[in-house]
């Protein structure tokens, strides 16, 4: 990008409404070029943007033009910079910021701000997953090992809470590597248990009634390669959305599978499905142990995985935490809570 950004120190910036700023150090900043359309969709509507990183980051922003002050603890403020710089790159493709992207960055700066002291970051190459509708960014230490594993890995394993990315991430490199002719087909598989409703209430025949299952693996479907594209390779079974029943007796060549929701598989289903995997096949396991749904007393084969394949060499494994929730930051908390209370729950 030809947009470039520069400290300013000396920069005026205007006298604005009197307000108790936060204690600690005023950060000054240029953003380059100084561009007017681009710097309303940095702010947002009537500075929507900017009070956002404000609540967030516990500072206070102020700004004439493209010049910026950033007030509050030092680590704070540098987040900020950081932040709007980072925003700011992202207009220059002419596209709007939505309150989720912003949310998606403070997300990131500070995750990457709690990773900096615990491991080194390799920030030498930038992964990106591109398909045909959009391309698909890592955020995050995690999320980036993930699809590297998902890249080099004939058998993946990504566990963790809701909202960590596990499976739209691993649609996406499914969907790049059947664009780059790497495999010829995508399977997407998902056990049909009931999740406190009855199958046998819903209309129509078996294929309908697990359809609702299968939902969020079509809505990724769509939004990467479109509505009548995914129409299409389902028709001609290029890409194959199936409960995980219908698995049974298959070997799967050439193929990218993703089982989805896997803490809901038995033993024997999870057994299953990973003898299924045959050449050129790459195989992406995803699931919450948190969220189990099967039978009171009946175990999950996911935990049962984890326990016999830790050892296995070529079987990738990543762990997504509470920090990794790239949803409404709320769920962060709402993760975060649970694990608390389960702890807790178990000590006594």
């Amino acid at each position: 990008m030809d947009s470039t950004t520069k400290d300013n120190a000396d920069a005026p910036l205007p006298a604005q409404q009197a307000v108790s700023p936060p204690e600690g150090v005023t950060q000054k900043l240029t953003l380059e070029p100084n561009d007017a359309r681009r710097l309303a969709k940095l702010c947002g509507h009537l500075d929507s943007h900017l009070q956002q990183i404000e609540r967030r980051l516990g500072i206070e922003v102020r700004n004439r033009g493209n010049q910026f002050s950033l007030t509050g603890p030092v680590q704070q403020t540098k987040i900020g910079r950081q932040i709007l710089q980072a925003l700011y790159a992202e207009t220059d493709e002419g596209k709007d910021l939505s309150p989720d992207e912003v949310h998606l960055a403070l997300q990131q700066a500070n995750r990457e701000d709690s990773e900096r002291d615990e491991t080194p970051s390799d920030k030498s190459e930038v992964t990106l997953i591109r398909t045909k509708k959009c391309t698909v960014k890592p955020r995050g230490t995690n999320q980036l090992g993930y699809v590297r594993a998902v890249q080099t890995h004939d058998i993946n394993f990504g566990i963790g809470p809701a909202g960590t990315g596990k499976t739209y991430l691993a649609v996406a490199c499914a969907v790049e590597s059947l664009l780059k002719n790497e495999v010829e087909r995508i399977l997407l598989v998902r056990p049909a248990v009931e999740a406190g409703e009855k199958l046998g209430f819903l209309p129509g025949d078996l294929s309908q009634k697990v359809d609702p299952y299968l939902r969020p693996l079509y809505d990724a479907l769509f939004e990467m390669l479109g509505f009548e594209t995914v129409g299409k390779l389902i028709e001609r079974n290029v890409i194959e959305v199936a409960p995980l029943a219908f698995m049974r007796g298959r070997t799967l060549n050439n193929s990218f599978v993703i089982l989805d929701e896997s803490q809901n598989t038995t033993r024997e289903q999870m057994k299953m499905f990973l003898t299924r995997i045959g050449f050129g096949t790459t195989a992406v396991i995803t699931g919450d142990p948190s969220q189990i749904d099967l039978p009171r007393g009946q175990a999950s084969g996911l935990k049962h995985c984890m326990d016999v394949l830790e050892r296995v060499t070529d079987i990738s494994f990543t762990h997504f935490g509470a920090r990794d929730v790239v949803r409404h930051p709320l769920v962060q908390l709402i993760v975060e809570a649970y694990d608390e209370h389960e702890q807790q729950h178990s000590r006594d």
